[in-house]
C-alpha cells in the first residue's frame, strides 16, 4: 500500500512538473510577450537643420496643423517645432518628440533640448531648397518656436545645422481627448500622448454600441460618423511606432459636449 502511494505521488509530481514547464515555455514563446507593453526607444542621431518662427512669446506657434490649440493650456508649452513634410508624415508624426542639438556652427550653445511636433513646415517652392525653401522635400527640417531655438543657438543665426533623434515623450498623466462634432459626427483630438507620441489608429465605443473604427482626419484628430450623443464614450488607441494598444474606458460621460476635454488614466509606454 505504501509502495503504491509513493509511486502515485511520484507520478503526480512528474505530471505537475511537466505541465508547469510547458506552461512556462508557452508564456515565454507567445502569451508572455503579448502581455509585455512595447516600450519606445530613442533612435540614432541624424543630421538636419533648424530655424525658428514667431517671437519670444511663441504666440505664432499656438494652434498649428496638429490641432492642439493653445499649447500652454494643453501642456506642450514653448518647447515645440513644426516639421518639414518629410518628417510630418501626413500628420501621423503629431505629438512625436525629438532631442535637438546645434552642431558645427559658431552660433551653437552645445545644449540639447527636447521638442514636441505640433505643426507642419510647408514647402516653399518659390525658393531654392538651400536658400529659403528650408522645408522643401526631401529636406529634414525643424522650424522651432523661438524660445526653443534660443536654447540651442543664437537666434540671430537664423538657421543652424543640428543633430536630432526621436526620443520617448515624457508625459504626466493619461491620454486626453478633446471632443468636437455633433450628434452624428464625432471628431476627437488626442493629446498628451506618451511613449512614441504618435497614433496609428483609433476606435470609439458608446455605452450602447460596440467598437467603431475611426478614420484619420488630419493632424492628431480622428473622426467617426455615428450617433453617440447621450452615451458614455470609451476609446481604443494604437501607437503608430510601437503598435502598442491601450484602452481608455468610460473617459467621457453620457453628458459629454463639444469643446470639452476629458482625461484618461492610461498612456503608452
Amino acid at each position: 500500500m505504501a509502495s503504491f502511494f509513493h509511486s502515485w505521488s511520484f507520478s503526480l509530481f512528474l505530471i505537475v512538473l511537466t505541465s508547469a514547464m510547458f506552461i512556462g515555455k508557452s508564456m515565454a514563446v507567445g502569451y508572455g510577450k503579448a502581455r509585455v507593453p512595447t516600450v519606445f526607444r530613442p533612435s540614432q542621431w541624424s543630421l538636419a537643420h533648424a530655424t525658428f518662427y514667431g517671437d519670444e512669446t511663441a504666440r505664432e506657434t499656438m494652434g498649428g496643423a496638429c490641432g492642439y490649440g493653445n499649447l500652454f493650456q494643453t501642456g506642450y508649452g514653448t518647447n515645440t517645432a513644426a516639421l518639414s513634410t518629410t518628417l510630418f508624415n501626413n500628420g501621423y508624426a503629431c505629438g512625436t518628440c525629438y532631442q535637438i542639438k546645434c552642431t558645427n556652427a559658431p552660433a551653437c550653445y552645445g545644449v540639447i533640448t527636447t521638442v514636441t511636433a505640433t505643426n507642419i513646415c510647408p514647402p516653399n517652392w518659390s525658393q531654392d531648397s538651400n536658400n529659403g525653401g528650408w522645408c522643401n522635400p526631401p529636406r529634414v527640417h525643424f522650424d522651432m518656436s523661438k524660445p526653443a531655438f534660443m536654447k540651442i543657438a543664437q537666434w540671430k543665426a537664423g538657421i543652424v545645422p543640428v543633430m536630432y533623434r526621436r526620443v520617448p515623450c515624457a508625459r504626466t498623466g493619461g491620454l486626453r481627448f478633446k471632443l468636437q462634432g455633433n450628434g452624428y459626427w464625432l471628431l476627437v483630438y488626442v493629446m498628451n500622448v506618451g511613449g512614441g507620441g504618435d497614433i496609428a489608429s483609433m476606435w470609439v465605443k458608446g455605452s450602447k454600441t460596440g467598437w467603431i473604427s475611426m478614420s484619420h482626419n488630419w493632424g492628431a484628430s480622428y473622426q467617426a460618423f455615428a450617433s453617440l450623443r447621450g452615451q458614455a464614450l470609451s476609446f481604443k488607441i494604437t501607437s503608430y511606432t510601437t503598435k502598442q494598444t491601450v484602452i481608455a474606458l468610460n473617459v467621457a460621460p453620457s453628458t459629454w459636449g463639444a469643446g470639452m476635454t476629458y482625461k484618461s488614466t492610461v498612456n503608452f509606454s
